[in-house]
């Protein structure tokens, strides 16, 4: 049976059921265990297994991610908690080094089952240190599967699939979506980890978004949808393995493509995604590919500028109005998101 619940207690449910059905679970990291629970995804972990299965830990970000490789090789299967990606950069010799060769080096004979849950997204003030995603390079080295669920329903599916899966899977959530509601099963359920999502169908033009800039995809679909443009929205959602054909097809019956990636634009996702639609659909498109993403510079401190800095739906619905040459829609009355209306402090 569904019911409409937020993206944390999506995860919430996913990490307690997975605990209760196997014992070698558990689940640690910074802050874990504090008063506030990881956003709240951690809720109840300590008070039903106990602080040997649901801990938290000192700030040492390579330990950790070691630790992790470690108890998976050893027959558990951890789920590390890293409250922001920017310091996953300090496992980074744990991660491109060890984890995702692990099996490898081993000829196939050692599983490495382990969930590395990162959290991303601005808040303000977050700046340059707290801004980062990194999926694009997570994604870049071969041996470690990256996911990035923007939906309630795909967050607890994606998470169960990741932790009963034997390869290291990195788990990116972003704060924003975590108030975000949708129906989800009280069953445990899995979901792919290799297929994209689509999110809106449409004939006009394809959207591929990542993480949170689906929310601004659909928000800007919508919007579009009011001046005779019909927008389909894809979730990428599995950058690593990356399976392009739901986006293929897309761009086939549409003719056009915009990606826009919840990181920078230059190396990025979106690069890729723009060179497979180019490769595989250049006879069918009617346009160039475009993409969008963060300013290339680091992410400013102040407001405004960070406003600037974030690619977003109206962003989005002006790009596509240059794209087809059309008059500038009249935003007047829109409800675009903003954080304010929710955001009381940086954790």
């Amino acid at each position: 049976m569904s019911r409409s619940i937020t993206y944390r207690d999506a995860i919430n449910e996913a990490i307690l059921q997975e605990m209760k059905r196997d014992e070698r679970v558990f689940v640690y990291g910074i802050d874990v265990a504090d008063h506030k629970r990881i956003f709240g995804s951690t809720r109840g972990l300590v008070e039903t297994f106990g602080p040997e299965r649901c801990f938290s830990t000192p700030l040492s970000e390579d330990a950790l991610t070691g630790m992790a490789l470690g108890a998976a090789v050893n027959g558990l299967r951890p789920i590390l908690v890293h409250m922001r990606v920017d310091f996953m950069l300090l496992g980074m010799n744990q991660i491109a080094n060890m984890i995702s060769s692990f099996r490898y080096g081993s000829g196939g004979l050692v599983n490495v089952p382990l969930v590395i849950r990162a959290v991303i997204g601005r808040g303000w003030g977050q700046s340059y240190q707290h801004s980062k995603t990194m999926h694009a390079s997570f994604a870049h080295i071969p041996g470690i599967k990256v996911v990035m669920p923007a939906t309630p329903y795909d967050a607890k599916g994606m998470l169960i699939s990741a932790i009963r899966d034997d390869n290291p899977v990195i788990f990116i959530e972003h704060r924003w979506l975590y108030d975000a509601y949708g129906e989800v099963p009280e069953e445990p359920y899995t979901e792919p980890l290799s297929q994209a999502k689509v999110l809106r169908s449409g004939k006009d033009i394809t959207i591929v978004a990542t993480s949170w800039m689906n929310v601004e995809a659909v928000k800007a679909a919508e919007v579009l949808s009011k001046a005779g443009i019909s927008a389909e929205v894809i979730d990428a959602r599995s950058i690593s393995p990356f399976d392009e054909t739901v986006i293929v097809d897309s761009v086939k019956k549409t003719g056009h493509c915009i990606v826009i990636d919840d990181d920078w634009i230059h190396c990025g996702f979106g690069a890729e995604v723009a060179a497979r639609v180019s490769e595989q659909c250049f006879g069918n498109l009617k346009s160039p590919v475009e993409r969008m993403g963060y300013a290339a510079t680091p992410c400013p401190c102040a407001r405004p500028l960070e406003n600037l800095f974030y690619p977003n739906a109206v962003s989005l619905i002006k790009k596509i109005e240059n794209k087809f040459d059309l008059e500038p829609i009249d935003l007047t009355g829109e409800d675009f998101y903003s954080y304010e209306k929710k955001f009381r402090g940086p954790f």
